[in-house]
């Protein structure tokens, strides 16, 4: 499998260009949210930030589905068994289809106490409510989408991915539009159009995946030990979003402290963060897919030149995305709010945001190697380590409770700088030991 650097430079952007396109598409779901509902007002737009921030919790912790399932499906891919590779990947649908219908149901339920812990005001609370409500039933969709992606990218293909991905963009803005304009149903709107276009996703994967199972001869019934082993696998990637999402919520429970309009501004600038770094992930995609893909054949330098590779692609990746958000910070509050108050608070935080992208490209490129090699252990353990410095970052900034654009913009160091140095120490301390490199299928 070894390659020589110009076949290496093509399988890496074969993989990583696609990705790059399907990875956008879903922080554009919520930039389309943002962007529409910004223009009922600010309070809605602080909604949007509270229920987004507990929406993406509840699927960000269930994204092993996608980051188990690709490492899984490249190794058995890697030793030349592609119906057994599509097989676990299929598993891995259905153990996302009954944990999603779970998680609706549940979320449902418990979504008038989920929004009311972040102390916001009653108009907010209500808002974040009614969307909160509404989206829990796209869960199982969204669930589905992760664990399809994670078979196809498995299996070496980025391209269909970006196909879905960008078709249900597209039906998701007019959607939206639709119902939040057309109709009048206000946020509530932009919840239900973009269930509707979760749920058109899930269609066209069934039928590619479908097509996928035929060709290879692989079951498309669900296994118990394939069920099983997806489940385990995925324990400790859990964790480890966990950890992620624990850092989050507290970023966003201390905007809250804040007051609206910051808690507004902290909506905006996360939303470029997630746009950027669903950008300089697509790095990451790739070293997934190629590094799972030669540990399976047991290739271990050529997994060593994916990893040299996709990290100086991802820091210089990572310059060019800084720039161009710094070159922008002046105007994106504007685009988002149309509001110059809101947009002047939100420009200091751009800026730190925009300093802190060739470490986020790094961090993003490590993180994507070690779950390719399955060191899913570690990167438990790490992302534990990685809140010892940040939250008592965050603990004095509720203290002290900073209003205004200094006010955020300290925050946004806390989880800019502070959090995502502390990852690039774990995670490139652990690339420099040989214990993740395990080959075999």
């Amino acid at each position: 499998m070894t390659s020589p650097p110009a076949t290496l430079n093509r399988d890496i952007l074969r993989l990583a260009v696609p990705a790059l396109g399907s990875l956008i598409a879903e922080p554009l779901f919520l930039i389309v949210d943002s962007a529409l509902v910004g223009h009922l007002g600010i309070v809605p737009l602080a909604a949007l930030g509270i229920a987004s921030a507990v929406l993406q919790t509840i699927v960000g912790l269930m994204v092993f589905l996608a980051y188990s399932t690709t490492p899984a499906v490249a190794r058995r891919f890697g030793a030349g068994d592609p119906s057994r590779a599509v097989s676990v990947g299929i598993d891995g649908l259905w153990l996302a289809l009954g944990l999603g219908a779970v998680l609706a149901a549940a979320g449902y339920l418990a979504t008038p106490t989920l929004v009311g812990l972040f102390g916001a005001s009653p108009e907010v609370t209500t808002a974040a409510a009614a969307y909160l409500g509404i989206s829990m039933w796209g869960l199982p969709a969204m669930l589905i989408v992760f664990a399809a992606t994670g078979l196809l990218r498995g299996m070496q293909d980025t391209v269909t991915p970006l196909w879905i991905a960008g078709l249900g963009f597209a039906a998701n803005a007019l959607l939206n539009w639709l119902f939040i304009y057309g109709v009048g149903w206000g946020i509530a709107g932009s919840a239900f159009g973009t269930v509707v276009a979760q749920w058109a996703m899930v269609a066209a994967y069934v039928v590619v995946v479908g097509r996928l199972a035929r060709r290879h001869e692989a079951s498309v019934r669900p296994h118990r030990e394939g069920l099983r082993g997806s489940a385990r696998s995925g324990g400790w990637l859990l964790l480890r979003t966990v950890s992620l999402r624990l850092a989050l919520l507290a970023t966003v429970a201390v905007a809250t402290t804040l007051g609206t309009e910051e808690l507004a501004g902290w909506q905006v600038a996360f939303t470029i963060f997630s746009t950027a770094a669903f950008a300089l992930d697509a790095l990451a995609i790739a070293a997934q897919a190629l590094i799972g893909k030669g540990l399976g054949a047991g290739d271990e330098p050529f997994v060593r030149r994916v990893l040299a590779r996709t990290l100086g692609w991802g820091a210089w990746f990572g310059v060019i995305v800084g720039v161009v958000i710094g070159a922008l910070s002046g105007v994106i509050g504007l685009l988002f709010t149309g509001d110059p108050a809101v947009a002047a608070i939100v420009q200091p935080a751009l800026i730190v945001l925009a300093l802190a992208q060739p470490v986020c490209g790094v961090v993003f490129v490590l993180d994507g190697v070690l779950i390719g090699a399955g060191d899913a252990r570690y990167l438990a353990i790490a992302g534990g380590l990685n809140l010892v410095p940040f939250l008592p970052m965050l603990a004095v900034l509720w203290l002290l409770a900073p209003t205004g654009a200094w006010g955020l913009a300290w925050l946004a160091i806390a989880f800019f700088d502070v959090y995502m140095l502390a990852r690039l120490v774990t995670l490139g301390w652990r690339v420099l030991r040989p214990e993740w490199m395990t080959a075999g299928a």
